[in-house]
């Protein structure tokens, strides 16, 4: 099935912050409750065509903050050159070079061969895909403490807004589907995208299940105890509405068109 087009209605909830009442948290039921999966090495075929491989790692990652670098420069340091295979590209100096400066002139990680620096290419003995992400496999850890924000958050994507109630500002942390048209000009011109495509939308648990510790990262853990029992109503709602055939709920295209 071709991929499913990205403007559709959508439902949202929201619900105050637990552990923050002036904050209130929007988030995207019909991408959380989704079914869509990570593909990578097993299925996807990349954000450019004559790059399969590559995934979504054909650039660099953009840096959220300094914060974000630093991070990610201390997990590089303790990369070795047996699982990492862009280490003496790296280190040919005395400096860890991984960050350069993109186009828009915020930071990122470096480009080496068309691919992010620490992008391990398939055949390399210390293993295929992320150096960082085979670094906290080998030490225990989760990704979310090595690799750069936005990659351990896709296709997640936090954004926020702001709305004036009263004369008072109200804080509001947004949690959807990081969608083609979320990156700008440059999404149309990716060859592939997995979220709106079928073929990614067959996963075994839906995306609030599967992407439990992103989440808590990004709501804290209250915050994500309440969004998973919206999120588990809503599941056992859509149970009900298969069997009295009710139109309740805005499934997401690419899970509906997978499960055809």
């Amino acid at each position: 099935m071709p991929e499913v087009h990205a403007q559709f209605a959508r439902e949202w909830i929201e619900f105050v912050d637990p552990a923050n009442p002036k904050e209130i948290f929007k988030c995207d039921l019909t991408w959380l409750t989704s079914n869509w999966t990570c593909l990578f090495g097993n299925g996807c075929k990349g954000l450019e065509a004559d790059k399969p491989d590559s995934g979504c790692c054909s650039d660099g990652a953009y840096f959220s903050s300094e914060e974000d670098e630093e991070r990610v420069a201390k997990a590089a340091a303790r990369l070795t050159p047996d699982i990492w295979e862009n280490y003496s590209i790296a280190r040919n100096s005395k400096t860890l070079r991984i960050s350069e400066v993109g186009l828009d002139k915020d930071r990122k990680t470096k480009k080496v061969n068309g691919n992010c620096v620490f992008m391990n290419k398939k055949g390399f003995s210390g293993g295929y895909g992320c150096a960082l992400h085979t670094l906290a496999v080998k030490e225990g850890i989760h990704p979310i403490e090595t690799k750069p924000d936005v990659c351990w958050q896709l296709p997640i994507r936090r954004s926020y807004e702001e709305r004036n109630v009263g004369g008072n500002t109200v804080y509001v942390t947004v949690i959807g589907e990081y969608e083609r048209l979320a990156w700008g000009e440059g999404g149309a011109d990716f060859d592939w995208y997995c979220t709106s495509n079928t073929e990614a939308h067959i996963g075994k648990e839906p995306v609030y299940i599967s992407n439990k510790k992103e989440l808590v990262a990004l709501l804290g853990p209250a915050g994500y105890k309440e969004l998973a029992r919206h999120c588990d109503a809503r599941m056992e709602a859509r149970k009900l509405r298969r069997r009295k055939s009710l139109p309740l709920f805005v499934v997401h295209p690419a899970t509906a068109g997978a499960s055809k």
